[in-house]
């Protein structure tokens, strides 16, 4: 079947953590040494605690967050002044505000191909603002926002919701996102196919097609292949 659509998740797909900043407003606020690097050296970390938590997307955001941090190398008993520190900075500006060089040139491509694109996002009302801050907003044709649709992945319901927006049937559309619970197999269970994005080559234990980054992900597209890793 020809592909007539992409949907992306936001976090950790097409926005990224600002280690940085987050480094920078726990560290002063704990007065304790913390910088961007030691904060991303846990990310991989902080991935698997993501993926082995259960319940709803704030209680996986939460593990990572904690993990994250806990890489770093923050004791346990100062986690209640880390996230209070994260919240003031959340509701600042979105923790997730980081964009990856490469990802607006592999969008327009995308849909200079003729592509309709979209994102289905576990968020918190705010996913829309976060990619148009980004300056992500415009590659999109829908944003679908778990916060404002009732339903978060891996529910097929919300997957259906994007695709009936798009005007796309299931086997015409492909979602990339980086947690296989809730992503590749949320995506599935909607009928879709699915890519595991896997920054950098990382090895993925889980039986799905992977992507190392979202330029390779449109080089295999728009050479015909869908399986893209």
């Amino acid at each position: 079947m020809t592909l007539r659509a992409v949907l992306f998740d936001a976090g950790n797909t097409l926005v990224f953590l600002d280690y940085s900043r987050m480094a920078s407003a726990v560290g002063a606020a704990l007065d304790i040494p913390l910088t961007g690097q030691v904060l991303t050296a846990g990310a991989a970390e902080a991935s698997r605690a993501m993926e082995a938590a259960r319940g709803a997307d704030r209680e996986r955001a939460a593990a990572y967050l904690e993990a994250l941090f806990r890489a770093a190398g923050v004791p346990g008993e100062r986690m209640d002044a880390v996230r209070a520190c994260l919240t003031r900075l959340h509701l600042e500006r979105h923790l997730w505000s980081s964009v990856a060089g490469d990802t607006p040139e592999a969008l327009a491509r995308l849909r200079a191909a003729g592509l309709r694109l979209g994102v289905v996002s576990n968020s918190d009302g705010r996913v829309e603002a976060a990619l148009e801050a980004a300056g992500l907003l415009q590659y999109f044709d829908v944003v679908l926002d778990s916060a404002l649709v009732g339903v978060e992945k891996p529910d097929p319901a919300i997957f259906r919701a994007a695709l009936d927006a798009l005007g796309v049937r299931p086997d015409e559309a492909l979602y990339v996102g980086d947690l296989y619970e809730v992503d590749v197999l949320g995506a599935r269970a909607a009928g879709m196919d699915a890519v595991l994005l896997c920054p950098g080559g990382a090895a993925s234990e889980h039986r799905c097609r992977t992507v190392r980054s979202l330029t390779l992900l449109a080089d295999n597209l728009l050479s015909g292949d869908r399986a893209a890793s």
